[in-house]
């Protein structure tokens, strides 16, 4: 599996950081769980691809290459193998991603990063519909907390998270865990 397997990590930026929904209490769980995922990936030889995102839609905003934003928050590693920057919801249809991964004979994508029910998101459903083969590691991904636009009902990142999951899971990915990855990760080596 670790051999034809790269982690993406999308959009972990400074950019969210200037965001109204920003919640630092949401970032602490799946900060930890990002980190661990990245280690695991890092100790088997796990190619790590950093996506970051660009929008030129709102001049000087947060996500505009302007801001100076448009970077790695500070706790994560500088350990990527690539990094790659988009313009749209996922990892592939503006970058060189998917030629980087043919070059490399990678057909297994572990999907992490920001945010769950977006970019993460729309990037496994992309990959699944070009072929490849999706971990969804859901505690690895994060999110904040979203109101619906007509009920003003009150989503919480538990409830976006198990949506996310529900719409994913046997379809499009599959849903693992940390420890999930990191043991297929070990018994690949072991193996080898």
């Amino acid at each position: 599996m670790s051999q034809n397997t790269a982690l993406l990590v999308i959009d972990v930026q400074q950019s969210f950081l200037h965001r109204p929904y920003f919640r630092e209490a949401a970032m602490h769980p799946y900060q930890e769980r990002q980190l661990a995922l990245i280690a695991a990936a890092e100790a088997a030889g796990v190619p790590i691809v950093h996506i970051f995102h660009s929008d030129e839609s709102e001049p000087g905003g947060p996500f505009s290459r302007s801001s100076g934003l448009v970077k790695a928050m500070a706790w994560l590693p500088d350990n990527a193998a690539v990094t790659f920057e988009k313009h749209v919801h996922n990892a592939f249809t503006d970058t060189q991603l998917g030629a980087w991964l043919t070059g490399r004979g990678i057909h297994h994508l572990v999907i992490s990063g920001l945010r769950t029910e977006q970019c993460c998101e729309t990037t496994a459903r992309v990959a699944s519909d070009m072929g490849y083969e999706v971990s969804y590691v859901t505690e690895a991904t994060g999110t904040f907390p979203m109101t619906h636009p007509v009920s003003g009902r009150e989503f919480s990142v538990d409830e976006i998270q198990e949506k996310t999951e529900l719409v994913l899971a046997n379809r499009f990915a599959n849903i693992r865990t940390v420890e999930d990855m990191a043991a297929a990760w070990r018994q690949v080596a072991v193996a080898g």
